[in-house]
């Protein structure tokens, strides 16, 4: 049983929401003097914000399961909080890169296709990540917290990586010949990661403070 929690770093304790603002505002700003493009026009932005953000978000899930994993071989506290808390960053943007969908789709495809792989297969996601995160916060037990995120990044990344499109387009980014959008898009993801980096710390620190006055 783990009974221990990690006293905070100089980071931890330095840290201020007010730099996840300053990120959001950047994020914000280069969405909007973002590239155009013939056929999509300024859609071209929200296309690329949509990407960013559930890239994004897939990134937090694959971190979550490392964190899980090494919370299984290495059982610390430190894991199984990190975990924790990379898996309700993941869901945040999750859950909110879901409707942003919709608004794409109504954008550019002029409606919405609710068969589409893209949207079903990570709805399906959104909804049992959500009742995992949950039921791991009532459950409060760290191994399973652990081996729970691990499965569950493993399956999200087996299933996305295995979706076949039917209107959405295979890598509209990085199938593109212009490389001003694509560096584009890779400076938008690596702000929309400091996000998540810094949701996820400030989701750690409440974590550890809940723990550190829990009687």
């Amino acid at each position: 049983m783990e009974t221990s929690v990690e006293p905070q770093s100089p980071v931890q304790r330095s840290y201020s929401p007010v730099w996840l603002l300053v990120t959001i505002l950047a994020i914000a700003t280069v969405t909007a003097f973002g590239p155009t493009e013939r056929t999509l026009g300024e859609n071209l932005r929200l296309v690329m914000l949509h990407g960013a953000w559930v890239w994004t978000g897939k990134i937090l899930f694959a971190a979550a399961a490392v964190s899980g994993l090494a919370g299984l071989l290495l059982p610390r506290s430190i894991w199984s909080n990190l975990t924790l808390a990379l898996g309700r960053a993941g869901l945040l943007f999750w859950l909110t890169y879901l409707p942003m969908s919709l608004v794409v789709q109504m954008q550019n495809w002029g409606g919405i296709f609710w068969d589409e792989p893209r949207w079903r297969v990570p709805f399906t996601f959104g909804v049992v990540g959500l009742l995992l995160q949950l039921g791991l916060w009532v459950i409060n037990q760290p191994r399973v917290t652990n081996l729970a995120n691990l499965i569950f990044g493993i399956l999200l990344w087996w299933q996305l990586g295995g979706i076949t499109n039917v209107l959405h387009p295979d890598s509209p980014i990085f199938g593109s010949n212009s490389t001003g959008i694509q560096v584009f898009f890779l400076v938008l993801l690596g702000l929309m990661v400091l996000a998540g980096a810094q949701i996820t710390l400030l989701l750690f620190r409440s974590l550890i403070r809940q723990k550190m006055t829990a009687p």
